[in-house]
């Protein structure tokens, strides 16, 4: 049984469980290093069951060996969940609420063998993926190499007169001949379009002397990137200039703020508070970042609201922003890597 097994196990006592369900997969991809579908994993106090159908079941034995013991299940995978209950005197079975939609609650409740009590333990796995370790930083830097690659390629190729769409489609095979896969869908907004924090890709074409925004997350083993870049043809009118060096430094502020032990609501007001000096507050309507891994957004979310503190090991996105209704939008997006003493910026070297 390895650490994070190990880890989780540690945390049935406080939580009153004898075996805790597992049904998101992410969740079991990080705690097995299995790319999981439509299989639920049981972890017990002294061992661990996959449960799965038919389709997965000569995959997950070979690629859960030593990991898991894979069950394949014959009438429903409620009814195998059960029967592994049952064998394995479980009484309290804990369960992240989270992961059910009511009607799959209701058949989790009809199908509960008596004497087995349903307990609510939620984010129970979600509290230990705060924090990267060692391999899972590096599978993120290998995602950010791939995205410093791909904005390199673009500024060689960005020209007025493409569309948005065609830079979509020169990003689309630029990264599936890298061997990776997108976190997200790319948002390319030019000129007003950018003034949308989440604008959809559209026909329109590049022009001149005005902003492109470009927010893009790679996928590569499973750990994701994020960043966004602003892209200038030609020369930067004035106030779009104003705007983007303000952004810049509040971003700076933001950053030098980052170490452990560190608010997180304290890193959101180090940015926002710079952008009020300059009365742009106002059009900075999101919170700051969030946190990246296996999921494109994890906790801690960076807001001015967050009860939370840093933790050396997460990584984290800072993403200030000030979108000017039709006019322009400038987003500067980078991720940050917490330390002990400070912060390292993952993706410094990506211009």
């Amino acid at each position: 049984m390895n650490t994070k097994f190990k880890q989780l196990i540690d945390t049935f006592d406080q939580k009153k469980i004898d075996a805790l369900l597992i049904t998101k997969d992410v969740n079991i991809r990080y705690l097995t290093g299995f790319a999981a579908c439509e299989s639920w994993l049981l972890v017990c106090r002294k061992k661990v069951f996959y449960i799965t159908d038919f389709r997965y079941v000569l995959e997950a034995r070979q690629g859960l060996a030593g990991i898991a013991s894979v069950k394949q299940y014959k009438k429903s995978i409620y009814a195998g969940l059960f029967d592994l209950v049952e064998k394995g005197g479980v009484k309290r079975l804990g369960f992240d609420e989270n992961c059910f939609t009511v009607a799959q609650y209701k058949v989790l409740k009809k199908m509960c063998s008596s004497g087995v009590k349903l307990c609510a333990a939620n984010n129970c796995v979600e509290v230990f993926r705060e924090t990267k370790d060692i391999q899972e930083v590096k599978h993120i830097r290998e995602a950010l190499k791939i995205h410093g690659q791909a904005y390199n390629m673009l500024k060689k190729v960005v020209r007025p007169g493409l569309s948005e769409r065609d830079i979509l489609l020169k990003l689309e095979n630029f990264v599936k001949a890298k061997g990776a896969g997108f976190s997200f869908d790319t948002i390319i907004a030019s000129g007003p379009n950018s003034c949308y924090p989440h604008a959809h890709v559209t026909d329109r074409k590049l022009r001149r002397d005005e902003p492109v925004l470009i927010d893009m997350g790679i996928d590569l083993n499973g750990y994701k990137s994020d960043l966004t870049r602003m892209f200038f043809l030609g020369r930067m009118p004035q106030l779009v200039r104003q705007v983007n060096d303000h952004v810049d430094q509040s971003q700076r502020r933001a950053i030098a703020k980052i170490k452990a032990g560190v608010p997180v609501a304290d890193v959101d007001r180090a940015a926002r508070s710079y952008l009020a000096k300059h009365r742009l507050a106002k059009y900075f309507g999101h919170a700051l970042g969030h946190g990246v891994g296996l999921d494109i957004h994890e906790d801690p979310r960076l807001s001015q609201k967050s009860p939370a503190f840093l933790k050396s090991g997460m990584v984290i996105t800072v993403e200030p922003a000030v979108y000017i209704p039709e006019q322009f939008g400038i987003r500067i997006e980078d991720m940050v890597l917490v330390t002990e003493n400070g912060c390292e910026i993952l993706s410094d070297n990506i211009h």
